[in-house]
């Protein structure tokens, strides 16, 4: 664990080294490419007015929102598109067509049904993550042994009860990829919303740099946007591979 800690601090040392090193040779003008201290100058500087804390708060309330409900709703669809043919030539086929489709394309969409505020934001996380939650859920239970529903039948088990305590579990395995996809799609398609619909947030705070010409907020927004997405990473999905890979005993 120390030599991988030791790793992953070198490289972003050398990344921003280098970074230190183009500004240094005047590769590119320093309000395209500003210096390392010009970015934290102008993160501390929103940090400390709690701009920042706010953009993140008001970010992360959209898109637990979406996320939670494209879960909800992606299971389910899931679920039934491995359970019944008909629904997974129908639905399922619109499903994966919707995966295809670039989560930015239902802003327009989003903004004419619901107006400028959060829940055209809220709309368009659920749509741009419930199509990759939805194919997991139905590739996790077509990969389960059809034994397993026979045994539950065989033992009386309901529709609901078989769906608890069988297809859940067998699921989880490949819902714990489709998970992280769905949370990193969920992510983008939050900031994606917020740079068009207006409020304030981490998008907005995108916006705002690009309006006043401010590479360095720019820049360090886009740094918070990224250290969040590895943060939830390591405390969340990370965490849930981790014990998925041991308790189903796929662990290397």
């Amino acid at each position: 664990m120390p030599f991988k800690a030791l790793r992953v601090i070198t490289f972003y040392l050398a990344l921003l080294g280098l970074w230190q090193a183009v500004v240094m040779l005047h590769v590119w003008p320093k309000y395209i490419v500003p210096p390392p201290e010009d970015v934290w100058h102008s993160f501390w500087t929103y940090l400390d007015r709690g701009l920042i804390t706010k953009a993140i708060r008001v970010s992360m309330q959209r898109l637990i929102i979406g996320y939670c409900l494209s879960l909800v709703i992606g299971m389910a669809i899931g679920m039934a598109t491995a359970t019944w043919n008909w629904v997974d030539e129908t639905l399922g086929s619109a499903i994966l067509g919707l995966q295809s489709l670039p989560s930015v394309t239902w802003v327009p969409l989003a903004v004419l049904w619901f107006g400028l505020n959060d829940k055209a934001i809220i709309f368009v996380v659920l749509m741009g993550s419930i199509a990759s939650i939805a194919i997991s859920a139905r590739a996790g239970i077509q990969q389960m042994p059809p034994l397993y529903r026979k045994a539950a039948q065989t033992m009386g088990a309901s529709r609901l009860q078989t769906a608890r305590y069988v297809m859940l579990p067998a699921m989880l395995p490949a819902m714990a990829q489709g998970l992280k996809l769905g949370w990193s799609f969920a992510w983008r398609s939050l900031m994606a919303g917020e740079l068009i619909v207006a409020g304030f947030s981490l998008g907005q705070l995108l916006n705002q740099g690009r309006d006043l010409n401010d590479m360095s907020l720019v820049l360090a927004t886009m740094i918070v946007i990224v250290l969040i997405g590895l943060f939830v990473d390591f405390l969340l999905f990370g965490r849930l591979e981790r014990w998925v890979n041991e308790r189903w005993g796929l662990a290397t």
